[in-house]
């Protein structure tokens, strides 16, 4: 009977072994499907990787020129606001100040001869004189 449990014991521990050896080699496999697996999986991710720092420069570089056309305008837009200001200055020194002297000559040789007129004896025909004492209410 004693032969009968260690043959049985022997039968088992083969199995056993038969077990340990087919789960090595099975993980065996699956490791080198792991690798095999993650290899594939950088080779795909690499160029992804790559894509994706090129979009980001590129949209950086977009970036960096956007900035530097709006910069750009402002600068034109301050310059066109400088001029503009420094042009309508010189208009109103060459023109407005010229005709405003102008006006006041104009109406300074107007008074000079409504003195003058005032002065002398003659008048216009159909021009009254009014009376001062017309206006008294009393």
């Amino acid at each position: 009977m004693s032969d009968l449990f260690l043959g049985v014991i022997a039968a088992a521990v083969v199995v056993m072994a038969a077990i340990q050896v087919g789960a090595i080699v099975y993980m065996a496999q699956l490791a080198r499907r792991v690798d095999q697996l993650t290899t594939k999986i950088e080779q795909e991710v690499s160029p992804l990787l790559a894509n994706l720092t090129e979009v980001g420069q590129t949209a950086g570089r977009a970036a960096a020129l956007a900035l530097a056309q709006v910069e750009r305008f402002d600068r034109l837009f301050a310059d066109l606001s400088v001029r503009l200001q420094e042009t309508m200055t010189m208009v109103q020194n060459a023109v407005v100040a010229p005709v405003r002297e102008g006006a006041a000559l104009i109406v300074a040789i107007k008074t000079v001869l409504a003195a003058l007129r005032g002065l002398g004896p003659a008048r216009r025909p159909g021009e009254r004189v009014e009376d001062e004492d017309a206006l008294f209410i009393g």
